[in-house]
C-alpha cells in the first residue's frame, strides 16, 4: 500500500512538472535576471549578476465570487516587448527628464486577468490586471517573499495599522521576525549580494500594503480590512478615530482595473535607491493639463517653533501680528510661502470661521503684498466630512494650499479619500502637502500638486524624543526618499551634540551640527520644503539663511557622489545651470571626496557651508568659503561626528 501511495505521487509530481511553465526577462543592462513559473500557482525569483536576490516570491488574489487570481492558473498567451520613452515630470522631484527603459512579460490567463512584470536596470516589478465585469471583494491579496538565508531588513515596525506610518529603521535577521511584528513601507532587506527596496506604487482605490515576518526569510503581504464603522475617539475627538467594525475583505472592486504595482528596487550600490525614480515611473499618466500654477517653493512653519517669536513689540502667539512677522520674514528672504498650522481656525472641526485673534483674510491680503502666498493646515476629518465646500471657500479667500493632517490609515477608504482631495484641489488649482499620512504611493504623477508627502519620522519628533539621530538621518534618503519626496520638515538652529542634546516642546534642538541640517535642503527632497525654526532665530542666523534660501527646491538632474544607508551620503543636484551639493554623515566623523567631474567646461565659483573646526564639540560652529573649481577639481567634505557639508556652485 505504502508503495502504491509513493508511485502515484511521483506520478502526480512529474504530471505537475510537466504543467508548469517557465518564464523569463532580463533589465536592459542584463544585470537583473526575473523568473516567472506557473504551476498549481505562481511564483517568481529574481538575481543579480547571477545571484539570488530573491529566492522566490508568491503571488495571487482571493475574491469572494469568479476566478481567483494565480489558484491553478492557466496561461493563455505571453508577450515579451522592451520599452523605451521619456517622462518628462509636471513637478522634477529629482530630474527633469526620466529614461523610462524596461523589459515586460505580460501572462494572459484564463479568467479574465493579466499579470505583467518589469524587469529595469535598477529592479523589478509586477500588477495584476482584471480584466473582467463583474462587482465584487477582494477576500485577501498574497505576496510573499522569500530571501537567502541569512538575510536582514532595515524594519519601520508598526505596532498598529492605524499609524502615521513614522517609524525608525531597525535592524533586525528576517529570521527574528515573528509573524506578530509588521512594518509599513518603503521597507529595506539586506543579502549577501545586494539590497532590496520593497514599496508600492500607482496605488489607486485599494488599501495600502503592510509586510509581516514569519520566524524565517520569508514575508507576508497584509492590508487593512474594509472599514464599515469608524467613530470619534473620546480623547481627541477632532482627529482620532476608533475603528469598531471591519469587514472580512479588503476592497470592494468593480469592472475592469489594474491594481498597484509591488516594486523592488534592486542594487548592490547604495547610492542606486536615492537615484532610481521607479515609483514614479510605474505610476499611472498625469491627468491634469494646466500645471503652470502649481509652483514648488519654500515655507516659513511656525509649529515646530512653538511661535516663539521674540525682540518685538507685541506679544507673540496665534494672532495676526505674530503672523504678519511670519510674512514679512518670508518676504524679506525671498520665501515663497507661509503656513498657517494649528490654531488658526476657530477650533479645529469649525474650519470655515476664523480664530478670533487672527484675521486670516487680513494675513492673505497683507501676504499676497508682500509676494507672500498662504497655505492652510487642516484635520482630514472634518475636510473629507465637506470636502467641496471647504476647498471652494478656501479657494475663494486666496489661498495657494492645503496641508491635510492625522490621516493615519490605509485602507481602501482613506487611499480612495486622498485621491478625492487631490482631484478637488487640482480643480481649484491648489497645492495639497498630506502630513500624517503614509509614504507617497504614485499619486503626485497623476496630481502633481499633491507636492509633498509626511509618512516619515522627522524633525518634529525632537520636541518629545532623541529619535532623529544623524544614523536615521542619512538612512532615510535610502529607504523613505526612495518612494518619494519627504516632509520632514528641516532648518533647526538649535544644534548639539549627543552630549548636550535636551529634549524640549517649545524649545526643540536638533541632534548633529549646523552644517547637517543645511545639507537637508540639498539631500532631502521636497518640492514644498520648510523652515522650522522660529524668524527671530533666523534673523540671528542670517548668513545660515541666506546659504539655504539659495538652494532651490526642484532638481533638473540628481547624481549621487557616495552613499551608505545609514553611514554618509554625498549627492549633486542640478538646477538650471547650477549644482548644489550636500553630504552628510552618522555619528562618525568622515571625510569623502567629491569628483567635480559632472560639470561643464570653464571654471565656477563653488561657496561652501561646513562644520567649523569645533563642530565635534558645539555643534553650530560652522564655516563659509568660496573658491574656484572646475570639472577636474576634487573637494574634499570634511564632517564632523553627526556633520554635513553644502555648496552651491555657480559660473
Amino acid at each position: 500500500m505504502k508503495k502504491g501511495i509513493i508511485y502515484w505521487s511521483c506520478v502526480f509530481l512529474i504530471l505537475q512538472q510537466a504543467h508548469s511553465q517557465s518564464f523569463e526577462i532580463k533589465s536592459p543592462d542584463e544585470r537583473i535576471q526575473l523568473t516567472v513559473s506557473v504551476g498549481e500557482g505562481i511564483s517568481w525569483s529574481a538575481s543579480l549578476d547571477g545571484n539570488v536576490i530573491i529566492a522566490k516570491a508568491e503571488v495571487g488574489m482571493d475574491f469572494s465570487s469568479g476566478p481567483d487570481f494565480g489558484m491553478n492558473p492557466q496561461p493563455k498567451e505571453h508577450a515579451e516587448k522592451s520599452f523605451s520613452s521619456v517622462i518628462h515630470p509636471a513637478v522634477p522631484h529629482k530630474d527633469a527628464e526620466i529614461r523610462d527603459e524596461f523589459v515586460q512579460l505580460s501572462l494572459t490567463f484564463n479568467g479574465n486577468y493579466q499579470l505583467n512584470f518589469r524587469a529595469y536596470n535598477d529592479g523589478v516589478a509586477y500588477q495584476f490586471v482584471d480584466e473582467g465585469k463583474s462587482n465584487r471583494q477582494v477576500m485577501s491579496e498574497q505576496a510573499s517573499m522569500t530571501f537567502p538565508r541569512g538575510s536582514r531588513s532595515l524594519f519601520p515596525q508598526e505596532e498598529s495599522m492605524y499609524s502615521h506610518n513614522e517609524r525608525l529603521y531597525l535592524d533586525k535577521a528576517l529570521a527574528d521576525i515573528s509573524s506578530g511584528e509588521f512594518c509599513s513601507l518603503p521597507v529595506l532587506f539586506i543579502t549577501d549580494h545586494g539590497k532590496v527596496l520593497f514599496t508600492e506604487t500607482a496605488l489607486h482605490d485599494y488599501p495600502g500594503m503592510f509586510v509581516r515576518g514569519n520566524g524565517s526569510t520569508t514575508m507576508d503581504a497584509i492590508f487593512p480590512k474594509f472599514v464599515l464603522e469608524a467613530v470619534d475617539n473620546e480623547k481627541q475627538p477632532d482627529r482620532n478615530q476608533d475603528i469598531t467594525k471591519l469587514a472580512e475583505y479588503i476592497a470592494e472592486v468593480s469592472g475592469e482595473r489594474a491594481y498597484p504595482w509591488r516594486v523592488f528596487i534592486i542594487s548592490d550600490d547604495d547610492r542606486t535607491f536615492v537615484e532610481s525614480n521607479l515609483t514614479f515611473q510605474l505610476s499611472r499618466p498625469q491627468a491634469i493639463e494646466n500645471t503652470e500654477w502649481i509652483r514648488p517653493g519654500k515655507v516659513a512653519w511656525d509649529w515646530y517653533n512653538a511661535n516663539n517669536i521674540y525682540g518685538v513689540g507685541f506679544k507673540s502667539g496665534l494672532n495676526t501680528a505674530t503672523y504678519k512677522y511670519y510674512i514679512d520674514f518670508a518676504a524679506a528672504n525671498g520665501i515663497e510661502y507661509v503656513i498657517l498650522d494649528e490654531g488658526w481656525t476657530k477650533s479645529t472641526t469649525d474650519i470655515l470661521d476664523f480664530n478670533p485673534d487672527m484675521d486670516v483674510p487680513e494675513l492673505i491680503r497683507y501676504g499676497k503684498e508682500k509676494g507672500v502666498e498662504l497655505i492652510l493646515w487642516v484635520l482630514w476629518k472634518p475636510l473629507d466630512a465637506n470636502l467641496t465646500q471647504i476647498l471652494e471657500t478656501y479657494k475663494s479667500w486666496g489661498v495657494k494650499g492645503i496641508k491635510v493632517d492625522f490621516m493615519q490609515r490605509n485602507d481602501q477608504y482613506m487611499v480612495s479619500s486622498y485621491e478625492r482631495i487631490a482631484r478637488e484641489c487640482a480643480r481649484l488649482e491648489l497645492m495639497v502637502d498630506f502630513h500624517g499620512a503614509f509614504k507617497p504611493s504614485g499619486l503626485r504623477r497623476v496630481y502633481p500638486n499633491v507636492i509633498n508627502y509626511e509618512g516619515v519620522k522627522g524633525s518634529e519628533n525632537n520636541k518629545w524624543s532623541k529619535d532623529i539621530t544623524p544614523e536615521h538621518n542619512v538612512a532615510l534618503p535610502f529607504i523613505r526618499m526612495a518612494a518619494g519626496p519627504m516632509d520632514y520638515t528641516p532648518g533647526a538652529m538649535a544644534n548639539r551634540q549627543e552630549s548636550n542634546y535636551a529634549i524640549s516642546f517649545e524649545r526643540p534642538m536638533s541632534l548633529g551640527t549646523r552644517a547637517h541640517q543645511v545639507a537637508m535642503y540639498v539631500v532631502y527632497e521636497a518640492p514644498l520644503q520648510m523652515l522650522c525654526e522660529s524668524p527671530s532665530r533666523y534673523y540671528r542666523e542670517q548668513e545660515t539663511v541666506d546659504f539655504i534660501v539659495g538652494i532651490p527646491t526642484v532638481w533638473d538632474e540628481t547624481i549621487v557622489l557616495h552613499g551608505s544607508v545609514g553611514n554618509y551620503i554625498a549627492v549633486a543636484r542640478r538646477n538650471g545651470d547650477h549644482w548644489y551639493l550636500g553630504a552628510m554623515t552618522d555619528w562618525d566623523p568622515r571625510e569623502l571626496e567629491l569628483d567635480l567631474s559632472f560639470l561643464g567646461e570653464g571654471t565656477y565659483k563653488m561657496e561652501v557651508f561646513r562644520d567649523g573646526v569645533n563642530a565635534d564639540r558645539f555643534a553650530e560652529d560652522y564655516k563659509r568659503e568660496s573658491m574656484e573649481v572646475n570639472r577636474n577639481s576634487k573637494i574634499t567634505a570634511k564632517m564632523a561626528p553627526g556633520g554635513g557639508w553644502a555648496a552651491i556652485i555657480s559660473r
